[in-house]
């Protein structure tokens, strides 16, 4: 963001200091204390002086905070506080776009085979331009401790919640994509106050969600290199930065990548990883992948998994070639229009059995949902984050050859939800992981695990490190 080009001013109070480990309690009394106002949506901690700036983007709804535009010189450790607050212009800006849409035809088929169904799609954008309200979803976030970083030249954007609970063991929750940190918080209080759900204090996390680069929050990279081993080595570094002597690291979609190559990498406290979509893929099964025909011999639970795999190719991984090839070009759209933006998140499998906020039982909920997309919208994310896809290149996630899975040799669980793109036979994943030392098949939730369970997913991140303690 260019803060040289819009007319308005925002001015920042910068503390040096900020306890990243204080509790949520505590971290809000002394930020109330230290009197700390930050009116261009943020609170930041670096260092004991007020910096004014001219806050400003080419587009008057792309408000992305201005740690990007802080941030801390090279070699810079320091951990500061952050809170969110978009200016009113943002929103406003956003409404408008929704009102000035211009929608195409209706789709040639009664289902979504051609994506989002037209008619869907404009009710839940109509109502995210008239009904929803953003500062409900700042309030949930600025009701968490939350912090910025540098970490190798950029700023990482993290939620860190500690239990009041002793030896509670730290676990780094990592999202991915179409998902953000909105996608994980339902899970905290489960993991950091396991009594109150069901759970006993021996079973409490300390809870640390970062922004992936490029995300939300977090500062944008400028150049290439930040692929899932250098999150992961930056990940790591976080962990080592907050103080933490042993973690454990959990991950879905983007996030199980990330949680692969920590676990290749096996970073100094690192205990063990989990993963809901683990890469169990055999090698020798990629020509039949390519022929789309299933080879002989397999098991019932095997050839299942291959068919979810073989239609998963066809037929709904086209946002992902997109953006592992030309991420550049997918963004402009994603960039400009709102409805655009809901209707290529809308592409992701994990929505294939949302509802659109029809069901009010259904999780995530309507406005859950359209919390994340504002995200990607109000910080202008929508492209630096579909390039980690183009980072990533054509390793395929599913693939225990391409995540080099024979090189983890820490623990590894895995938790198989039932509406994944794949149910991962134990067999397979034996294979892939010589240390498996967790494997549990659930009887429901998908994709977005913690958005859509987060009771069922903290207990199977209870089950899955238990022997990690």
């Amino acid at each position: 963001m260019n803060l040289e080009k819009v007319g308005y001013t925002a001015k920042v109070n910068i503390i040096r200091g900020g306890d990243a480990g204080a509790s949520p309690i505590q971290w809000r009394s002394s930020l109330a204390d230290l009197g700390i106002v930050a009116v261009f949506g943020l609170l930041l901690a670096a260092s004991g002086y007020t910096q004014t700036v001219s806050a400003a983007d080419e587009r008057a709804s792309t408000i992305k905070p201005i740690a990007a535009k802080l941030r801390s010189t090279a070699g810079d450790d320091s951990i500061r506080p952050f809170r969110v607050h978009v200016p009113e212009k943002g929103i406003t800006d956003l409404r408008r776009r929704i009102r000035e849409t211009r929608w195409p035809d209706k789709e040639t088929v009664a289902d979504s085979s051609q994506g989002p169904q037209l008619v869907k799609l404009q009710k839940l954008v109509h109502y995210w331009g008239t009904g929803y309200d953003w500062r409900k979803a700042e309030a949930k976030l600025n009701a968490l401790p939350q912090f910025m970083t540098n970490i190798d030249g950029l700023d990482i954007h993290f939620i860190h919640v500690r239990s009041r609970e002793k030896n509670a063991l730290p676990v780094l929750l990592m999202h991915g994509w179409p998902g953000s940190v909105f996608e994980l918080i339902g899970t905290i209080d489960p993991l950091t106050n396991p009594t109150a759900h069901g759970g006993r204090a021996e079973d409490a996390f300390d809870v640390v969600i970062p922004s992936m680069p490029g995300y939300g929050f977090s500062g944008k990279p400028t150049g290439t290199g930040w692929d899932p081993d250098h999150m992961a080595r930056a990940y790591a570094e976080l962990m080592k930065r907050l103080g933490y002597t042993h973690y454990v690291a959990q991950g879905g979609d983007v996030g199980a990548l990330i949680a692969n190559s920590l676990g290749r990498q096996a970073p100094p406290g690192l205990l063990g990883i989990h993963s809901n979509l683990p890469a169990t893929l055999p090698a020798d099964l990629g020509p039949a992948l390519v022929l789309g025909t299933a080879p002989a011999g397999l098991s019932g639970k095997e050839r299942a998994a291959f068919d979810s795999i073989n239609a998963f190719n066809k037929d709904a991984r086209a946002y992902a070639f997109m953006m592992t090839t030309r991420p550049q070009a997918v963004g402009y759209g994603l960039t400009d229009s709102p409805a655009g933006l809901a209707g290529w998140m809308l592409v992701h499998t994990g929505f294939a059995k949302w509802t659109y906020g029809s069901d009010p039982q259904q999780s995530p909920t309507k406005d859950e949902v359209l919390d994340d997309f504002t995200l990607y919208w109000l910080t202008n994310t929508a492209t630096s984050a579909a390039r980690v896809y183009w980072e990533n290149g054509t390793r395929s996630i599913l693939s225990a050859t391409a995540q080099k899975t024979a090189d983890i040799k820490l623990p590894v669980g895995i938790t198989l939800f039932p509406d994944e793109i794949y149910r991962a036979p134990e067999t397979w994943a034996r294979r892939a992981y010589p240390n498996l030392v967790y494997f549990h098949e659930v009887e429901k939730g998908g994709h977005f695990a913690a958005w859509e369970q987060p009771e069922l997913f903290t207990e199977e991140i209870r089950a899955a490190f238990r022997s990690l303690r």
